[in-house]
């Protein structure tokens, strides 16, 4: 270890030691792993989204210089994507969040070990590269989930290299803390962040680490908001004197985005399933430039809004007057992330989630002519059924839209979405896409040991 380190290390500990009061110094001890994680994954999150986000920008750049041009980098983005993780760092595909579900899981005497092929610095760096890359090439994924991915390597590695002496500090719990963090950084929603780690990756009780889970959530929002200013995801759409017959389209709009998202859950897990089958890298190749052509083609012929994350569909549709999509747009939505997220490569489903259930808000909300507010409302709630359906966590999907909106009047008409979305997906599938693909990470990860 560098001399520098060495010295700040002793130094520590020798102020720790001139502490008299024990219970202080051993609540100070485990506090501060938390907080350093907290700022890192600031830090981070904010340099993602602004890499993310010049990612978007240079496709676009790109595209309107020459249309024809998405012909050429569709193909490049998919394939380099896919090989950087393929080549490199092979868990950090897709979204990150199913790895950090197995991660939580693994996190046990017998099994602890293995959490390094999911949470490493490798990961943070071909997560950050592979997404970027993607989204150059028009793949339709978020930063999002990846973030978590990010945030959850940052604590573990903190956990990791606290020395012998310094309190043990549970690797579950660190591991859950920092995707709470990394949530709340990325959308800028620490209740989110919150009731993310509560509702989707905790099975112990609150109790145990919610002093932790707290002051982490705090420290990375805050910091990210330092770096980027205070911001809101999207911005305060207007709502005001809205009926409470709006429930009406809201249920209406919730259950269709709720069969809409299960399936292409399915259809997701599908296509996986069958890229198993292609042993070797030129039928994977051959895959995935068929894929980038088919979304080259229907965004040269059709509507380019199948490019990308899909946040500037969610700002046009919440914040100007052409709030209606063509009928076709859902389905674009749906077709976009089903070929990036299967790709390979790494990239998110949180926002592609959150444009689709807008898309869906807006087509309908234009067929039963509501008002521009009524219309407002009803994305958000489709906003909220499709990440439901998505990720069946009704309670943090309808938060983190709450949130990057500070719409709280909408509470109920949000949570109302999420629950209505989540009976409806329940009965296309059991399983959510998350759940499905931790197991089969859990059991790559097991018959590796074993063989």
């Amino acid at each position: 270890m560098h001399p520098i380190f060495v010295y700040l290390r002793r130094s520590i500990k020798k102020s720790f030691d001139n502490l008299q009061n024990e219970k202080l110094k051993h609540n100070l001890l485990q506090a501060v792993p938390f907080w350093i994680g907290s700022l890192i994954t600031g830090v981070l999150a904010v340099m993602y989204a602004k890499l993310f986000t010049w990612g978007e920008k240079l496709m676009n750049f790109i595209i309107d210089w020459n249309a024809w041009m998405i012909f050429i980098i569709a193909p490049i983005g998919f394939v380099l994507s896919w090989w950087l993780v393929k080549e490199f760092a092979p868990y950090s595909k897709g979204s990150g969040i199913p790895q950090v579900m197995a991660a939580v899981e693994l996190a046990n005497p017998k099994e602890h070990t293995k959490i390094r092929h999911l949470l490493s610095l490798k990961i943070i760096v071909f997560k950050i590269l592979s997404s970027v890359v993607l989204v150059i090439g028009g793949g339709a994924v978020g930063r999002e989930g990846p973030t978590i991915q990010i945030a959850g390597s940052v604590f573990r590695k903190v956990n990791e290299y606290l020395p012998d002496w310094w309190p043990k500090i549970s690797k579950k719990n660190m591991i859950m803390t920092g995707a709470a963090a990394g949530l709340s950084a990325a959308f800028n929603t620490p209740l989110g962040g919150i009731v993310f780690a509560v509702e989707e990756l905790s099975k112990t009780h609150i109790n145990y680490f919610k002093t932790a889970l707290f002051t982490a959530v705090i420290i990375a929002g805050l910091t990210a908001q330092t770096l980027a200013g205070s911001y809101l995801y999207l911005g305060y759409p207007k709502t005001a004197d809205v009926s409470l017959m709006v429930m009406f389209p809201v249920i209406l709009v919730a259950g269709i985005s709720g069969i809409l998202a299960s399936q292409l859950s399915v259809l997701m897990l599908a296509i996986n399933s069958w890229k198993k089958r292609l042993k070797t890298d030129r039928s994977n190749i051959i895959f995935l430039v068929i894929s980038a052509l088919i979304i080259a083609s229907l965004a040269f012929f059709v509507n380019r809004e199948i490019l990308g994350s899909g946040k500037e569909l969610m700002e046009r549709t919440l914040f100007t007057d052409d709030k209606h999509e063509a009928w076709y747009m859902p389905i674009f939505r749906m077709i976009g992330p089903a070929l990036a997220f299967t790709s390979g490569g790494a990239g998110g489903i949180f926002a592609p989630a959150l444009s689709a259930g807008a898309s869906v808000g807006s087509v309908i909300s234009g067929w039963i002519h509501l008002t521009p507010n009524e219309t407002n409302v009803v994305i958000l709630g489709g906003m909220v059924a499709f990440l439901t359906g998505i990720t069946r966590a009704p309670f943090t999907s309808a938060i983190i839209v709450l949130e990057m909106t500070d719409r709280h009047s909408l509470i109920f008409h949000l949570m109302l979405a999420g629950m209505v979305s989540s009976l409806i997906s329940l009965m296309v599938s059991k399983r959510s896409l998350y759940d499905a693909l931790k197991i089969s990470y859990l059991e790559e990860l097991r018959v590796e040991r074993k063989s």
